[in-house]
């Protein structure tokens, strides 16, 4: 092969004068011509949204067992956004979860030390405040809806992907009504589904209509490999419309909750052991609504557990999961009145039950 390519490269030295330029002109540059409209709207959608996304890093405390010195080791990242004109900045709850400090950096290139205002794990959401005196804060993200959203809509991410500051991704709704399970509490319901990209780091961005506005906060992913699979997952604005303000002014949000207990591990066990499909209530809380509507915990005897009421549907629609029911009741108000069914004894029955508030 050596011996190949050094004869081509000395038949090329000695080819006559004919077969070689004397000098080499470049390209002539065909003109682009106007860009399409699209393209014209989605450079224009960027551009007024990009100042009211933001990067957010992380650090948490550790303590050294040995000299007893406290200081903070970086702890993660993500994206968020601008809710309001005091500083407010709504993003995932899991992208501030454990964490002692976090710094915001805006797309101007100022950075400010955040303070958490309030948290749902069950919405996957967190409130930051930034500002002062003679701090100003970027433009806010325009509200859209998320009820109307249809399968087929072009949606577009901004964030901070693997730390690849303000990106844009374009995709599509891929589906509505989503559910994941969460391990810490009430599955995260109704969300958007879109292939439009998301990694780690875009958490708590936003998720935008082609008119630029915030129809979802990005989540999670769906992938075995930890990088965009075009499956993702965004909470709907219309949930982020009814526990920020909560957020802001409480620090919490306080659920529609029935006032019983039950436990997703315990009630999978109990429903092989029975053969029942539903959500075995394992205690009731005192004083709720539950109890003064009559419903009956299982009981623990010597012999073993004995069932008490078994919720099998939530306004007509079957129940299998304490997660999913809890999830399901936060489509209802505090004080509202919810119609369980229910088998006690084998006999199936619907009582009627008024919601009180329940902590996260």
């Amino acid at each position: 092969m050596l011996a190949a390519a050094v004869a081509f490269l000395f038949l090329m030295q000695s080819a006559p004068a004919a077969l070689r330029s004397a000098t080499a002109e470049p390209r002539v540059v065909t003109p682009r011509g106007d860009l399409a409209a699209d393209e014209r709207a989605t450079i224009e959608l960027f551009r007024n949204a990009r100042d009211s996304v933001v990067f957010i890093t992380t650090r948490q405390r550790v303590a050294d067992f040995w000299t007893r010195n406290v200081y903070t080791v970086p702890r993660g990242g993500g994206s968020g956004f601008v809710w309001d004109e005091a500083g407010h900045i709504v993003t995932n709850f899991h992208v501030i979860e454990g964490a002692s400090e976090a710094t915001i950096q805006l797309a101007d290139g100022r950075q400010a030390s955040a303070r958490l205002v309030g948290v749902s794990p069950q919405h996957d959401l967190a409130v930051l405040r930034i500002g002062g005196a003679g701090f100003a804060i970027p433009r806010r993200v325009p509200i859209g809806t998320s009820r109307d959203l249809q399968v087929g809509q072009n949606v577009f991410a901004i964030g901070n992907p693997f730390g690849l500051d303000w990106t844009l991704t374009k995709g599509i709704v891929s589906a509505l009504d989503r559910s994941l399970p969460n391990e810490s509490g009430p599955d995260i319901r109704h969300l958007i589904q879109t292939d439009a990209a998301i990694n780690p780091g875009n958490s708590g961005g936003p998720l935008l209509d082609s008119a630029g506005r915030l129809i979802g906060v990005n989540t999670a992913i769906y992938s075995p490999s930890g990088a965009s699979a075009g499956i993702g997952f965004a909470v709907p604005v219309d949930t982020v419309m009814r526990v920020v303000p909560q957020l802001i002014a409480t620090g919490r949000y306080a659920r529609p909750a029935l006032g019983i207990d039950s436990d997703d591990e315990i009630n999978d066990s109990l429903k092989r052991t029975f053969g029942v499909d539903g959500v075995f209530v394992l205690r009731v809380e005192p004083g709720s609504g539950a109890e003064r509507a009559g419903l009956k915990a299982a009981a623990r005897t010597v012999r073993g557990v004995v069932p008490g009421d078994v919720v099998v549907a939530l306004a007509g629609k079957p129940v299998s999961r304490f997660g999913d029911l809890q999830a399901r009741l936060d489509d209802y108000r505090i004080g509202e009145a919810v119609e369980l069914t229910l088998l006690r004894a084998g006999e199936r029955r619907k009582i009627t039950v008024a919601l009180g508030a329940g902590t996260e």
